[in-house]
């Protein structure tokens, strides 16, 4: 399957959440301070880019995160809502590029670049599993 037989430039995707004390740096492992953390941010992106794509794909598709290039310039208190918007950017065989933003209710606090790979699910699932029998490496 080609990406370019169902998804196009231009499709765009959001994600919210609302900042609680789960998402902030101490409680994730990323820092110290109460704020949002930089990886709650990037699972947000991330959530945006799925919902630009995955409506699109046909069933027994999905895809995968496999570059994600962003910086993190503002934080944000608990309580404060993020929103996470995603649009398609490029669409090449299965690789799909999107730029992706997020805001607080006050400003920019992050965008970059996120590319993802569509894959057949039940191949990709048999990829695991032939992984799993082989075991850990000695």
């Amino acid at each position: 399957m080609k990406a370019e037989d169902t998804v196009r430039p231009g499709l765009t995707g959001t994600a919210e959440l609302v900042v609680g004390e789960a998402h902030t740096a101490p409680r994730i492992g990323s820092g110290r301070i109460h704020v949002l953390g930089t990886p709650v941010m990037i699972n947000l992106m991330e959530a945006a880019a799925l919902a630009a794509l995955e409506r699109h794909l046909p069933e027994g598709y999905q895809s995968l995160g496999i570059e994600l290039e962003v910086s993190h310039v503002a934080a944000t208190p608990t309580g404060m809502r993020v929103r996470a918007t995603a649009e398609v950017t490029r669409v090449e065989g299965n690789k799909i590029e999107f730029h992706v933003e997020a805001h607080d209710e006050v400003e920019l606090i992050g965008e970059g670049s996120h590319k993802r790979v569509i894959v057949n699910v039940e191949r990709f699932d048999k990829r695991v599993q032939m992984k799993v029998a082989a075991g850990p490496a000695a």
